[in-house]
């Protein structure tokens, strides 16, 4: 049988670095970006989300802040 030895520590470590980055090269090659309008359109409706409870936690706020007077 021939002497079969693994490669060295840092031989591995090189080889398993190089592996990442090709698969994150690869990785990368698959993203697919959301156009102009779709980030536009996503963003209006986080907008237009965040404002709605901000009102609503308002009201609730407003309305708590009224009972505890009436108790105070």
């Amino acid at each position: 049988m021939a002497d079969e030895k693994k490669p060295g520590f840092f031989k591995r470590i090189a080889s398993g670095i190089k592996r990442f980055f090709k698969d994150s090269k690869g990785e990368m090659k698959k993203i697919v970006w959301p156009s102009k309008k779709t980030v536009l359109n996503n963003t209006g409706i986080v907008i237009i989300v965040l404002a709605a409870f901000s009102v609503g936690i308002g009201v609730i706020d407003f309305i708590f802040n009224a009972l505890v007077g009436l108790f105070h």
